[in-house]
């Protein structure tokens, strides 16, 4: 196979991100109407309510980050790779508030509001890079 023609799962990694990265920016779009704060769960709850400029922005610059370097990875283009790095960023700025809130996590929430976040977004970074060296990116 010719380093430029691109495989299948180039498409099938991009279409997973996109998905992720929009479930994510739903969610933060969501999570600004309080009234929909009643459908989450107690530990969810306790870390949107009260959430500091700071985190709040951590989080938009984790999952938009995260959509438009999906986007950009669609359309193949690297900077796709700085946005993840950004994205990253953001992950560790929404976590360390989550994680300064004092409650206590059980294993999905570990799983689902720290570990998947941060590994995410790793693989994002990376997989840009890669796919990037292999000159599939313009």
């Amino acid at each position: 196979m010719s380093e430029n023609k691109l495989h299948w799962s180039f498409w099938l990694i991009c279409a997973l991100a996109l998905v992720w990265s929009a479930l994510g920016s739903v969610n933060f779009v969501v999570q600004l109407n309080p009234e929909m704060h009643e459908s989450y769960r107690e530990t969810e709850r306790l870390i949107i309510v009260g959430r500091p400029l700071w985190a709040t922005l951590g989080f938009a610059l984790a999952v938009f980050g995260g959509l438009i370097g999906s986007v950009l990875l669609v359309l193949r283009k690297p900077l796709a790779h700085y946005l993840f790095i950004a994205s990253l960023l953001g992950v560790f700025l929404a976590i360390a508030h989550a994680m300064s809130v004092g409650i206590t996590f059980g294993t999905g929430e570990i799983v689902g509001i720290i570990i998947l976040p941060i590994l995410m977004a790793i693989f994002l970074i990376w997989y840009a890079k890669l796919v990037e060296k292999k000159g599939w990116l313009r």
